[in-house]
């Protein structure tokens, strides 16, 4: 009987329980995964099933750590994911979460863009420590983001984007997400990219300062391939900052947009 472990072809007899597997395949695994769900050792495997083994403290090899970081995602989903190039421009409060989300989820490679340092003020709402301050926020989001995949594929450009630079450093991305500060920026970024990259979606973001309702931040699909979050309303200006909770609301919105477009999924 064939069955899926660790995500590769396993031929097992039939009738066989997840715990004799783990025994047969990886003694002393303690934690067991089938089909995206913690099971118990006594669970008897059916024809498909994908099982994963996990064993505490054990530093996994790459097919290992990809296995695992899968095993609670829907069956299937991972290789869908793997193959995916995704940029993000600007990796302040919107980009540094989202590219968090994305390589959690193992997306296939990150392009990640900007030109800034790690400032104090960013640890409000951003994605990293004290100790990166004065650190290129790509390689401070790099060192960061390898602490949680070392094996992650992760392209890193620290510059300015340009209506010039911007559609070579996001050629061949299946989903640009756009996450720059100004009014100006993120006009410059959408017209770049859907105008020179026309295989890519975009996701962009618009009204998302303050401390209003989280719920008032929606998908607004303005066109073919852009799609901005946002209320569209709430700017950032004097008495309304950007805070933490809601522009990560935003950032996870976002992330899941781009997961439901590489998926082929419709909204």
């Amino acid at each position: 009987m064939q069955i899926y472990l660790n995500e590769k072809n396993c031929e097992i007899k039939e009738g066989l329980s997840a715990g004799e597997v783990r025994d047969l395949r990886k003694p002393g695994a303690d934690i067991i995964v089938i089909n995206g769900f913690p099971a118990i050792p006594e669970t008897r495997l059916a024809k498909g099933d994908r099982l994963v083994l996990i064993k505490r403290g054990e530093i996994p090899t790459p097919e290992e750590l990809e296995a695992m970081i899968s095993a609670r995602h829907t069956p299937g989903i991972y290789a869908k994911l793997k193959k995916a190039r995704v940029g993000i421009a600007g990796l302040g409060g919107l980009g540094s979460y989202v590219a968090m989300a994305l390589v959690r989820v193992g997306v296939g490679e990150l392009v990640l863009a900007d030109f800034d340092v790690v400032e104090p003020s960013n640890l409000g709402r951003q994605v990293y420590f004290a100790d990166q301050i004065g650190i290129e926020k790509t390689s401070a989001l790099a060192q960061n983001l390898l602490r949680i995949n070392p094996y992650a594929r992760l392209l890193l450009h620290n510059v300015m984007l340009t209506g010039e630079n911007s559609p070579e450093i996001f050629k061949g991305c299946d989903v640009v997400v756009e996450a720059l500060d100004k009014a100006d920026q993120k006009t410059m970024l959408i017209e770049a990219v859907l105008g020179n990259v026309p295989e890519a979606q975009v996701i962009a973001a618009s009204g998302l300062a303050g401390h209003g309702p989280s719920e008032t931040i929606r998908i607004h699909r303005l066109g073919k391939n852009l799609h901005v979050v946002g209320d569209l309303e709430s700017e950032a200006k004097p008495f309304m900052g950007l805070m933490a909770p809601r522009v990560g609301v935003a950032a996870h919105i976002q992330a899941n947009l781009a997961i439901r477009i590489l998926l082929g999924e419709e909204y």
